[in-house]
């Protein structure tokens, strides 16, 4: 895997130009002919935080401290993966017409639809810093410790990502499947509802979503102020890794393959 990253690393660096302008134009083309072009990447988070509020403050959130800024952490980072996993499973038939004509590397079709993901992240994690604040929670040091579930939620989402595109070209049926799939994970991270109202077997269960390892992670550092435990570092780490190898390993094996499919 290490040999396989460093020659990933060698192609990118040949084709670092065609990677940047693949970038501006998926980030471009996203917001093409829109009134409030980049605004929507912070409007539409703060409006899906709004409904879900009025909707689950009385269910979920009742007598609960910061309960917004408890279903935002949950909203911000279930978006993103959601936003970067959509993108990498559509990257590679998006660009048929030019991977089917020029011999690229066709991780970089990837790689920058999850750029442009990672982009609208950040401006929606700013305003999710501003509520934040406004919600009276404290800032503290510890918040530096938020880039480290960031970080292996984007190599999650990359290896996921990977998976997801080479399935999609073998098999269309993919999308839909991960259509139901999506919803059913956003039920299962405990977006807007307290794990801790389960008993304690089953609040274990949950830590076999990596979504919601990564989820606990950024609330335990904002809303409860504490660095979570050893056993969620390595949650963290593991479930990146894992999708990350496996789909570096399914792209090398199909690689050549893939032509044949689009």
């Amino acid at each position: 895997m290490i040999e396989s990253v460093k020659k990933l690393g060698l192609l990118f660096k040949k084709h670092q130009f065609l990677f940047e302008e693949l970038v501006k134009r998926d980030f471009k083309k996203k917001y093409k002919r829109t009134i409030l072009g980049m605004l929507w990447s912070l409007l539409s988070p703060m409006l899906q935080l709004l409904v879900m509020s009025i909707v689950f403050s009385n269910f979920f959130g009742r007598d609960r401290p910061h309960y917004t800024i408890y279903l935002f952490a949950g909203n911000l980072t279930y978006a993103f993966f959601k936003d970067s996993t959509y993108g990498g499973m559509n990257s590679l038939m998006a660009n048929a017409g030019i991977i089917t004509k020029i011999n690229l590397p066709k991780y970089m079709f990837l790689l920058s639809k999850n750029v442009a993901s990672l982009i609208n992240f950040g401006l929606t994690f700013v305003i999710f810093l501003l509520f934040t604040a406004i919600d009276g929670v404290p800032f503290h040091p510890r918040f530096l410790m938020l880039v480290y579930p960031i970080l292996w939620l984007i190599l999650f989402n990359i290896g996921c990502g990977f998976i997801l595109s080479a399935l999609f070209v073998l098999f269309k049926d993919v999308q839909y499947l991960y259509d139901i799939f999506t919803l059913m994970l956003m039920y299962l991270s405990a977006i807007f509802y307290y794990t801790a109202d389960y008993p304690e077997h089953i609040q274990k269960l949950f830590y076999l979503n990596p979504l919601y390892v990564y989820i606990t992670y950024i609330r335990d550092i904002v809303i409860y102020g504490c660095i979570p435990g050893w056993g969620t570092h390595l949650l963290c780490a593991a479930y990146a890794i894992l999708a990350l190898g496996a789909g570096m390993l399914i792209y090398k094996k199909y690689n050549y393959k893939f032509l044949y499919y689009m």
